[in-house]
This record gives structure tokens, C-alpha cells and sequence, in this order.
């Protein structure tokens, strides 16, 4: 590998590019993680299942120890090909949350959604696992907190003060209250924020924990590992492996090899060593003589996030042409991500698709392909894409696509089914900070509600001309804005009349972190262990 450094360079997703079909309008649910990977492996809009948040401040699961999740009447793709004989396996992070009422239940687990073998982190990735770096998780409330613990630690202070000075008695029975009130307040909150990475940053095999805290310059490596020895144990017989990467998201964790390598800094050099892990992936397959039987899909759960910095560089990545990002409810940029299909002996190599899919597309296509029926008694938002993918079918099925964020639908999209047009209206959008920067550089990330802008009449896009939503469409300068407008809200109606109420599981007390339900190696609060004690090879 040559130790010079060049431009970013990714010749194996490019030869899954070359080799499979493109998906150029290839969307996900949600512009954050949980939500997005909701619906990714249910087929389903996050909100139909409750993985929709009403809050600004817990979009996404924020606690290892929480009490929300994935719901267990959800029916996962593993699922559907486990039942089909498929052995199904996930490696990396799953953030779909642990479990419900005790410790050990684990109702939420992997395991639990149709995957036979798991390894990998419960929870996710996030500065917070890495002691150097800034923390992530509620840095403002944070903030706040040691503000107002510092104000409360004050009152008995200052109490002693007329005390000695014998200006006027003061019990000292006073100044202990405030003291215990504010002992007890700091106690409350850092219990749970001060030990962030021991609490989130765990790696498991299936139930058990193996590394609390995780030895984060390692997992790549072991991953990949398991990944590989995952191939070679079920390369016989049908398999589906899911393997979600932890690169191209802060903290950007990087192997000391390919560090320095891409004169697109520390997020180019973590780009590089992704694609070379989806390279050794892929010779892996090729090796066993399985890339002519093995489907390959390779997207994002999201688009990059604009607000994270390190140091004045972008680290959270950049979303080209397209405006917004991660956490941003409907604009281009939170939700376009990259969509890219190899089957060589199935699909065409070097297609490109230009119509509007999703990422809950890969349920119905997966139990297409494996020959499962999806539940009959709730709503299936994805489409089977084999059609289109095949060029059985010119077009998609997908007319009209809601984007929320959290629960609050923002934006909607449709595809008029006789040409290639594609509006979409903005009912919401976020205020970006500071005042015309691109992002919510000053609260790191952009609001659902309160802080946003309410457009009526929403604004208007022809994204099918102008994907970089940079030139908004009225009355005087789109003949047909009216009309668009009142068929995409019919269509808002009557998708609006297929949501139940369900329980949420974002809501205020399952987000937050319970000591009952926090995963623990050892003696609860004393919790860590190592057990992960294989030698890597020089070659990893």
C-alpha cells in the first residue's frame, strides 16, 4: 500500500458500483440512526412501529440501559429468511436498544429479531467512547448540569458565611439540607453521564458482553474478523449476513495504516479503510466461489453530519450537491444516500436508476428473493425493487414518499407515474445557526419543532431538475403549483389515516437510563472485563 498521501480513494465500492446497478435516489426513513434502522430492517415507516421520537433532545436511543426498542412484535428481514432456512447474522452495531423490564431479558436483542449470531456493539459509536475526545451525548444539558451543580454546591457556602461572621444564626441542620439537596442532584445526573462510555461502549457475541469498556481501536479489526469466519461457517448453505460498519461517524476510529493516507484527513483516511474492508469482504466471496450466488447491497443509514468538527475540519463527512444533513428532517442531504446492488449472474453491471427507492425497500425485496411472505396484518411501506433492478420495470413503485422527522412529518415527495418528474414540498424546515451557515452549527444539531420554520404554503421543488433544492417554485414561476400541492396533501391524508397509535419507545421514561436494565461484566456499579483476548494477525 503505497504510504504517500492521495485523494480518497474507494476502488472496491467502486467496483461493487461497476459490477452491480446504482441507485441514484436511493432514500432513508429517517436522517438519524435509530429511527432509519427501524425502518430499514421492518419495511415500515419508524413511526408506525414507535421508533419515532416527539423530543428534540432523544431522537435516537441515548442510553445502553434504556427500557425502548425495536418492539418484539416486529417482524425483521432475519426474521422472514431465518424462518426460510437462512442462518443470519449481524456484525457491527445494532442501536435498536437491549431490553425491557430486567437486565438479563435482552427482549430487544439481535438475537431476538431473527439473527442467529451476533457480534458487535448493543448500542452505537459515539465520542463519548473515546476518553480524549469531546463528549457527544447532551453536551449542552451536560453543560447545564455542572452549572447547576456548581450554583446548588454554592448555597451552603455561602450559608457559612453570615454563620461565621455572626451576622445572623444559621442551623446547621440548613446548611446540610443544602448540601444533601445538592449532593444528591450531582449524584442523580452523573451516575449516568458520568460514566457514558462504560455504560454505552460495550462489545457482545450474542448475550454475552465481552469488552465493557470496548477497546475502540480494536473492534474494525475484530468485525472484520468475524465477518470473514462468519462466510466461511455458513458458506454451504443460504446465509444472510448484515454487517454495519462503524466508520464515516464520529468518533472517526482509524487503524494506524491507513492514518494519514488520504489528503482528505482523518474522515478520508476512515472512508479508505472501509472500503477496504468491503474489499476483503469481497474476495472472500469471490474466493469460496459465491459472488455469482450472493446479492450485495451496500447503502447509509443516513447523510453525513454537517455539525461535527474536529478542529476546523469536516469530520462527520459532506453531502455534495445536496443541501442539509444528518438530523435534518426532509432536506436532500439527511436522507439521500448511496444505493448499490450486485447479483452478476442476476443484475446488470453498470446500471444506474434515476427513480425515487428507499431503504425499506430491502424487506420486501429480501423476502422476495428468499421466498417469504411478509405479514399480512400491517402496513409494509417498501416495495420490492427486483422489477426495477432487473428492467422488468421502467418505473418505481413508489409514488409518494413521507420524510419525518421524529414524529412530525416535514416533508413528501411524489413521483408522477407518467414522466420523470419528482416534486417535493417542505412543510417544516430547520433554522440553521449561525444565521444562512448550511447546519445548526450553534446547538449541533438541527431541531423537529420549536425551533424550526413553518411554511404555508409549503415550499416547492422540482428535485428531478434541481436536486440541490436551491431554487424553490411559487405560483408565478410553476404553472402547476397549486395542483401539486393539493395531491401530495391527499396523499399526506390518506396515508395519515393508515398510522395506529402504538407505544413509544422514545418516549421520556424509556430513554432514559434505569440501573436495573444497564448491561454489566461483573459486580454492578463495578462493571468491565476483557474477554476478547485473541491475537490479530500483522495482516489486519
Amino acid at each position: 500500500m503505497p504510504t504517500s498521501p492521495s485523494a480518497c480513494s474507494t476502488p472496491n465500492i467502486d467496483r461493487l458500483a461497476s459490477e452491480g446497478v446504482r441507485l441514484t435516489q436511493h432514500l432513508a426513513a429517517a436522517s438519524v440512526c435509530t429511527p432509519s434502522r427501524a425502518a430499514f430492517l421492518t419495511g415500515r415507516y419508524p413511526i408506525r412501529s414507535g421508533m419515532a421520537s416527539p423530543f428534540n433532545l432523544n431522537r435516537a436511543l441515548i442510553w445502553l440501559g434504556g427500557s425502548g426498542g425495536l418492539p418484539t412484535n416486529e417482524t425483521t428481514f432475519a426474521k422472514l429468511l431465518q424462518h426460510r432456512g437462512y442462518r443470519t447474522g449481524l456484525i457491527g452495531k445494532w442501536h435498536q436498544g437491549l431490553s425491557c423490564a430486567s437486565r438479563n431479558d435482552h427482549c430487544f436483542h439481535p438475537l431476538n429479531h431473527g439473527f442467529d449470531y451476533f457480534y458487535g456493539l448493543p448500542f452505537g459509536l459515539f465520542s463519548d467512547c473515546q476518553p480524549s475526545k469531546t463528549p457527544e451525548l447532551h453536551r449542552w444539558l451536560r453543560i447545564k448540569l455542572w452549572i447547576s451543580t456548581a450554583v446548588l454546591g454554592l448555597v451552603p457556602l455561602l450559608l457559612l458565611i453570615p454563620k461565621f461572621a455572626r451576622w445572623f444564626p444559621v442551623p446547621w441542620k440548613v446548611i446540610l439540607v443544602f448540601a444533601l439537596l445538592a449532593f444528591l442532584f450531582f449524584v442523580s445526573w452523573y451516575s449516568s453521564y458520568g460514566f457514558t462510555r462504560r455504560w454505552n461502549c460495550i462489545l457482545m457475541r450474542n448475550h454475552e458482553i465481552i469488552q465493557q469498556p470496548m477497546k475502540e481501536e480494536r473492534v474494525a479489526s475484530l468485525m472484520l474478523k468475524e465477518a470473514l469466519a462468519f462466510i466461511d461457517r455458513y458458506k454451504r448453505e443460504p446465509f444472510l449476513l448484515f454487517v454495519s460498519f462503524l466508520h464515516v461517524h464520529t468518533p472517526l476510529i482509524t487503524k494506524k495504516k491507513f492514518v494519514g493516507h488520504s489528503k482528505y484527513g482523518s474522515y478520508g483516511d476512515n472512508v479508505e479503510e472501509m472500503d477496504w474492508m468491503v474489499g476483503k469482504i469481497l474476495d472472500a466471496l469471490d474466493r469460496e466461489l459465491l459472488a455469482n450466488h450472493t446479492l450485495v447491497y451496500f447503502t447509509s443509514d443516513h447523510g453525513g453530519r454537517l455539525e461535527a468538527q474536529d478542529g476546523g475540519t469536516q469530520a462527520g463527512g459532506w453531502n455534495g450537491i445536496y443541501k442539509g444533513g444528518k438530523g435534518m428532517g426532509g432536506w436532500e442531504g439527511g436522507i439521500r444516500v448511496p444505493g448499490i446492488f450486485r447479483w452478476p449472474t442476476v443484475l446488470e453491471a453498470g446500471k444506474v436508476i434515476d427513480e425515487p427507492t428507499s431503504l425499506m425497500d430491502i424487506y420486501p425485496t429480501l423476502s422476495y428473493i428468499g421466498g417469504g411472505i411478509p405479514p399480512q396484518d400491517r402496513v409494509i411501506d417498501g416495495r420490492n425493487l427486483m422489477p426495477l433492478l432487473e428492467g422488468r420495470v421502467s418505473h418505481s413503485d413508489h409514488e409518494f414518499l413521507f420524510h419525518y422527522c421524529g414524529v412530525y412529518l416535514h416533508t413528501a415527495r411524489w413521483h408522477q407515474k407518467d414522466c420523470a418528474t419528482v416534486w417535493k414540498v417542505h412543510y417544516v424546515t430547520p433554522k440553521f445557526s449561525p444565521e444562512g451557515a448550511g447546519a445548526c452549527y450553534g446547538s449541533g444539531m438541527c431541531s423537529c419543532t420549536g425551533d424550526v420554520t413553518y411554511h404555508d404554503p409549503p415550499l416547492l421543488f422540482d428535485i428531478s431538475r434541481d436536486p440541490s433544492e436551491s431554487q424553490p417554485l411559487n405560483p408565478d414561476n410553476e404553472v402547476l403549483f397549486d395542483s401539486v400541492v393539493k395531491k401530495i396533501e391527499a396523499a399526506i391524508k390518506e396515508h395519515r389515516r393508515t398510522l395506529t397509535p402504538v407505544p413509544q419507545q422514545l418516549s421520556v421514561f424509556n430513554t432514559i437510563w434505569k440501573p436495573w436494565l444497564q448491561p454489566c461484566c461483573g459486580t454492578f456499579p463495578f462493571c468491565g472485563c476483557d474477554k476478547e483476548d485473541d491475537i490479530l494477525s500483522t495482516a489486519w
